[in-house]
């Protein structure tokens, strides 16, 4: 069964190492932990094996607000603070620093914010020294493109709960952006060699780590329906999708993971943290995190089949091989070349208000208040200009004190002020049957406010996949352009002809920041920039070797690794015997997961026949004929389901929009937790003392 666990690491004595890659966090604007990552960095920049630092930077994952209004996922300040440490080690271990979907969304305008942050940790007196080639990748599409594609029918829904994508869409969005695959960072990386720093829109979340394992590998030379390129770009994908994610492959849960990527489809997976490690099962089963399905995975270019994947633990005892995973290219199929586009736009404006009902006879009756308070604000508002909606986020049912948070969302910021404040005197001030205190029924002014006026409301508007034609999705060798949009120094992908059809158009800049000397070349982690001196080299390897018997030290004070040990009660719901989580995968699909912590177990649930698309969709308030994927997957010992995301009414409704609560998702899991275990599952459980 693929995730056999094996002692013996013989085997890496006739591997070839094409990289190591280090990623420190999960999300840069997070925090990084310095001096973990220089102790990885120590060690490994002294194999003369090319390393990499790669960070994504980007999701879909907390919402449209991005998008539609040029926000960034951490304030400007965490983004200073987190390149300053990046810069830093940059500078010292002579390694590139890579990283993707700048500001979250990866918009053009937030590739230049990062620019200028870079820039600006430069001109400070102390970094005097600093001098990084860095280059800019756009991700940037434009509206007359996407409007084209999509009356050629080149367009369609990324996933069957994306509805149909409209002209009036796309005009009403402001920003539209395509992730971008492997194919640009390796392009950038042939053209300049010496690079120090890539700062790229939005991409693929693998995208970089493949890329730059492709370019050292010279991996793009080989037919896209040959097996090489398949086991190879299986791996480069595949240790992208674990290490995107910094340590939460590992046990416990960390901060960052590092790998080294071999010529032959294999890599091996270890935590930064030297008191976390990596098993087959924790780095087996980071597939199944926000995926739809967790054996094959589509992105730019193809989809990444893990049904053959291996995972073999290592000696060290925290580290992990993969192997078996394959790249199966679209065009080796005769199907087109296809990026993903997102967009968002603003659909309203909200206020709310928030504060809490504490008698239980109003308690015991609050969703006919809540009605009669829409009611009175529809009256209020009968001849008020404009549109708007309300809606209530009710808290603590069943409990003797009920929190409450009204949304409204109108046409104005001034209408759903009103219509908030008219919202909450209701809550104050309506009567019910059997009413006792006439004072007020509603307890608020929680941080000296009434009501709060929360601006624009957004919705994601394009989630779609668009046909490429052939070379789009990469830069071609050209002439310096102008790029049409911005005047920047540019390099186009179109050599300036005039087209019948509008073009995809990649474009990035290249400039030197900093007024440090020009480095002296010479071999080093990637490949050409200046390395370490001899000195150096020795007082890393030094330093390495001491903070390698600290991590051993660390280590043997760890207690027993997480396991199946049986309990003493008797399990009765799924949460008794294996972990279970939701998670978004993309802004319209909720995926559940539920890990078994014994092989004992999860084959006698799989053969109970408990957990299939009816009865999991009823766990989770959805129709079983809307699941979108439900099976269970060997290397991680689990069962995943994945279903719309739905909203009122049980409509779908993407992440983020009006009355959202749960933008991750990461709270929908309780029904699936509570289902209920059969009596004979229960009796073979106890039997086998293994859960």
């Amino acid at each position: 069964m693929p995730g056999t666990v094996s002692r013996s690491d013989d085997a890496s004595l006739a591997l070839e190492p094409i990289c190591h890659i280090v990623t420190p966090t999960g999300m840069l604007g997070y925090g990084v932990k310095e001096e973990e990552t220089k102790r990885v960095l120590e060690r490994l920049v002294t194999t003369g094996v090319p390393t990499a630092l790669i960070i994504d930077a980007g999701s879909t994952d907390s919402g449209p607000s991005k998008l539609a209004l040029g926000s960034t996922t951490a304030p400007r300040k965490a983004y200073l603070r987190d390149l300053t440490v990046l810069l830093a080690l940059v500078h010292k271990f002579k390694v590139p620093l890579i990283f993707s979907s700048a500001g979250g969304d990866g918009s053009d305008e937030h590739v230049r914010l990062m620019l200028e942050i870079i820039e600006e940790i430069c001109a400070k007196a102390e970094n005097a020294a600093y001098r990084f080639k860095t280059i800019a990748i756009f991700a940037g599409v434009e509206k007359k493109l996407v409007i084209d594609r999509l009356r050629r029918g080149k367009i369609s829904g990324c996933g069957s709960a994306v509805p149909e994508l409209t002209e009036e869409a796309v005009e009403n969005t402001p920003r539209i952006v395509a992730q971008l695959g492997p194919e640009p960072f390796t392009d950038v990386m042939r053209e300049h060699p010496d690079f120090d720093i890539i700062v790229a829109g939005r991409a693929y979340d693998p995208a970089p780590h493949a890329g730059y394992a492709a370019w050292l590998a010279g991996a793009e030379d080989d037919p896209p329906d040959s097996e090489t390129a398949r086991h190879s770009f299986g791996a480069f994908t595949h240790v992208g999708k674990i290490l995107e994610c910094g340590g939460v492959c590992a046990e416990p849960k960390s901060h960052g993971a590092h790998a080294t990527v071999y010529r032959g489809g294999v890599f091996d997976v270890t935590p930064i943290d030297p008191a976390a490690r990596c098993t087959p099962i924790t780095v087996g089963a980071h597939t199944l995190y926000e995926k739809s399905r967790p054996d094959v995975l589509h992105g730019p270019g193809g989809r990444l089949d893990l049904r053959g994947s291996t995972f073999e633990q290592l000696g060290d005892g925290r580290t992990v091989r993969v192997r078996g995973s394959l790249f199966r290219f679209s065009t080796a199929n005769g199907e087109p070349y296809q990026f993903k586009l997102e967009g968002a736009r603003v659909i309203g404006y909200r206020s709310m208000f928030m504060g809490s009902f504490h008698d239980p006879i109003l308690i015991s009756q609050l969703d006919a208040l809540l009605e009669r308070v829409k009611a009175y604000a529809k009256l209020q508002h009968r001849n008020a200009e404009g549109t708007w909606d309300l809606g209530f986020h009710v808290y603590g049912r069943g409990t003797n004190e009920v929190f409450l948070v009204g949304e409204a969302l109108a046409s104005t910021q001034e209408l759903a002020a009103s219509v908030a404040n008219i919202a909450r005197i209701g809550c104050i001030h309506g009567n019910y049957p059997g009413q006792r205190a006439t004072s007020g029924n509603f307890a608020f002014g929680l941080g000296g406010k009434m009501e709060i006026e929360c601006g624009p409301c957004a919705e994601f508007s394009l989630y779609h996949l668009m046909d490429l034609e052939p070379g789009e999705e990469r830069f071609r060798p050209q002439a310096n352009g102008m790029n049409p949009t911005n005047g920047a120094h540019a390099t186009n992908g179109i050599n300036g002809e005039v087209e019948a059809a509008p073009k995809l158009r990649l474009w990035r800049t290249v400039t030197v920041i900093g007024k440090g000397a020009q480095p002296e070349p010479a071999t080093n982690g990637n490949g050409e920039t200046s390395s370490l001196n001899a000195e150096e080299t020795a007082a890393a390897k030094k330093e390495g070797e001491k903070l390698k018997k600290e991590e051993e030290a660390i280590r043997s004070g760890r207690g027993p690794a997480p396991g199946s040990t049986p309990s003493d009660q008797i399990p009765s719901v799924l949460g008794d015997i294996a972990r279970v989580r939701s998670k978004n995968s993309g802004p319209f699909e909720v995926t559940y997961d539920a890990m078994f912590g014994s092989e004992a177990a999860y084959h006698l649930v799989r053969r109970s026949g408990m957990l299939n698309p009816k009865t999991v969709a009823a766990a989770v308030d959805c129709r079983e004929e809307d699941v979108v994927w439900s099976g269970f997957f060997d290397p991680a010992l689990a069962y995943k389901v994945t279903t719309p995301r739905l909203g009122r009414g049980g409509r779908p409704m993407p992440s983020g929009g009006f009355m959202e609560s749960d933008v991750h998702a990461s709270q929908k899991y309780i029904g699936f937790l509570n289902m209920k275990l059969p009596d004979d599952l229960v009796a073979s459980l106890v039997k086998s003392a293994k859960w």
